[in-house]
């Protein structure tokens, strides 16, 4: 049974508790404090998380986020790196499935907007872990992209993506993939081949699910 939630979860808070409240994030108009709320709210507040996804309710998730931002930086920690077994998302039966990404991504969030950062080596089953992922993000993400992408993490496989037409290839180690597909892409250490324009907009399009 892997474990690679919980991992991610313990290295991102002790990486909170290093920062501090008040340390940048990739995450656009957020810091530490901000990106700890969000996460916090997710797994603890589901009268709230509803508006992290539906734009309708998503006053009531910013106000609570603000809510729980306002606790003092140790307690807001603690509640990050405390799994909440009670939780719908965070159980144990559903906290490797569902948190295993959140956490990666968001630890990298944090850790490439500080001066200085450089890749992790992550074990290759890990890798593999995340390379699954990206096969299935993929397909979704780039459903719309005006070409034929073919997405290559050397080693671990192949996958084939877009609308159709000319041909672009996207190459990196599965976890710069993931960034890339998940928004980050300019702090993704990918190679992007293919029309100018095409990879350009790729560049700069709002991915995520």
């Amino acid at each position: 049974m892997t474990d690679f939630a919980p991992r991610e979860r313990a290295a991102l808070a002790d990486l909170f508790e290093t920062l501090g409240p008040d340390a940048p994030t990739l995450c656009e108009g957020w810091t530490t404090r901000d990106l700890a709320a969000h996460l916090v709210m997710r797994e603890r507040r589901p009268d709230a998380s509803g508006g992290i996804m539906i734009k309708a309710l998503a006053p009531r998730a910013q106000k609570v986020q603000d809510e729980i931002a306002a606790q003092e930086w140790p307690a807001l920690v603690r509640q990050v790196r405390t799994r909440p077994w009670w939780s719908p998302i965070s159980n144990s039966l559903l906290d490797e499935a569902v948190n295993r990404l959140e956490f990666f991504i968001h630890h990298e969030d944090v850790r490439r907007a500080q001066d200085g950062w450089e890749p992790r080596e992550l074990s290759a089953e890990f890798s593999e872990a995340l390379w699954r992922r990206v096969r299935s993000m993929a397909k979704l993400v780039l459903r719309k992209t005006p070409a034929a992408v073919t997405v290559t993490a050397p080693e671990f496989g192949l996958v084939t993506a877009g609308h159709g037409g000319p041909g672009v290839d996207l190459v990196g180690p599965p976890q710069e993939l993931l960034l890339f597909l998940s928004g980050r892409q300019g702090h993704a250490l990918v190679e992007l081949d293919g029309p100018a324009k095409i990879t350009s907009r790729m560049r700069q399009a709002h991915f995520g699910l």
